[in-house]
């Protein structure tokens, strides 16, 4: 789908680093709706081989504050016309999120979420245990058990799509107009000239540039050291896995920050179960039988039905996780290098609208009202956007 790689050529307007869903739909957005085309996207592995291709690719914008409500949901909008848009199914799937409550004070916080997600036109509801049998006929729903369910928050936009089509569909659209993607081609120092970026060494050569796009996650305290940036971020694995198959029972996402779990079936019947970050920072994207213990006994405690399910692969990516659970977006200190970072784990649920303001940002040179919250200046500035409260499965 995308040209052979060519040699490096001695000068681009843009280099994006990462050719993951971010890095590939910046470079889209900007070929197609600003009419930048001398475009490099470096990735020192392969397109897709970071978190993009190691998600569990759920979609959804019931978030806790307003600026992270506003955000996701112009990323849902656009993830539900991309299959139109790239002329290639992205299996998108509108199946909801259900997560669950085990305490009055989850409750107050998901009244709390519904309120805010209403008010800004997302469909989130505080539902009942009634409502949730009726949802998830298959659940756990006993008064007896470890950590009975109180109630839960229903989100009718959650959905998920295939990761990796993601990044295929903006890499292709990228390319047909001209952008090109260099795989195994390695960043190993910027260069810094009057204030601002003006080349990228390569382990294949040396890349004079006009701007530059970091788009790295798992890498990006990393990366943004080679331009003398400090981050405010640390990079811990999170870990999932996925059973054998079975016929099609469970429909909505279901997760419970409680348990540190979250279950979904995909389409071919395997059922995807997921978790909290391993609880020390690390690189290494290894699979632990710590954690699969750890999910397995979780994922147990909301449908026992799986206690003879085998388990077909365990993976891990690599999260960056802020202070406040919100990425870093924006302007940098250094002029002409833009930062996409600090995603955690919701990184894949904002590709699109990601790549649309970025490439908007660098096209204009004016930030974007939608991320103008997520600017790294705002931890001077204590003007945090927490989320910490709306994640899925609680870090």
């Amino acid at each position: 789908m995308t040209p052979r790689t060519t040699e490096l050529k001695k000068h681009y307007d843009v280099v994006i680093i990462g050719a993951g869903g971010h890095g590939c739909a910046t470079a889209y957005y900007l070929a197609k709706y600003h009419g930048v085309r001398n475009i490099a996207v470096l990735d020192k592995s392969y397109l897709g081989a970071g978190n993009t291709g190691r998600n569990t690719a759920v979609i959804r914008s019931n978030y806790l504050t307003e600026e992270g409500v506003r955000f996701y949901r112009e990323s849902v909008r656009l993830f539900q016309d991309l299959s139109n848009e790239f002329g290639m199914n992205i299996m998108y799937e509108n199946r909801g999120q259900l997560t669950l409550a085990h305490s009055d004070a989850a409750v107050r916080s998901f009244r709390w979420r519904a309120e805010v997600n209403q008010h800004l036109g997302v469909r989130s509801e505080l539902v009942d245990v009634t409502t949730i049998r009726e949802l998830v006929p298959h659940l756990r729903v006993e008064e007896d058990c470890r950590y009975p369910i109180l109630a839960g928050l229903w989100h009718a936009d959650g959905a998920t799509a295939r990761h990796d089509t993601v990044a295929w569909g903006y890499a292709k659209g990228a390319c047909d107009r001209g952008v090109e993607i260099h795989q195994l081609t390695e960043v190993q120092g910027i260069e810094i000239a009057n204030g601002g970026v003006s080349a990228v060494r390569t382990n294949r050569g040396r890349i004079h540039c006009g701007a530059i796009v970091q788009a790295v996650a798992g890498a990006s305290s990393v990366v943004a050291n080679m331009a003398g940036i400090s981050l405010p971020i640390q990079s811990y694995p999170l870990q999932a896995m996925v059973t054998q198959p079975y016929k099609p029972l469970l429909d909505p996402h279901v997760s419970s920050p409680h348990l540190h779990v979250y279950v979904h079936q995909t389409s071919r019947g395997e059922f995807v179960i997921g978790g909290g970050s391993d609880p020390y920072p690390r690189y290494q994207t290894q699979a632990t039988l710590e954690q699969k213990e750890a999910l397995a006994a979780a994922a147990l405690e909301l449908f026992p039905f799986l206690a003879q399910a085998k388990v077909m692969r365990q993976w891990a990516g690599t999260t960056d996780m802020t202070p406040d659970y919100s990425p870093v977006m924006g302007l940098s200190p250094v002029k002409n290098y833009y930062l996409d970072a600090g995603w955690g784990t919701w990184g894949f649920k904002a590709t699109p609208i990601s790549g649309k303001m970025m490439a908007e940002l660098v096209a204009t040179q004016r930030v974007p009202d939608l991320i103008a919250p997520f600017d790294l200046a705002r931890f001077q500035r204590f003007t945090q956007v927490n989320e910490a409260g709306a994640t899925a499965a609680s870090h």
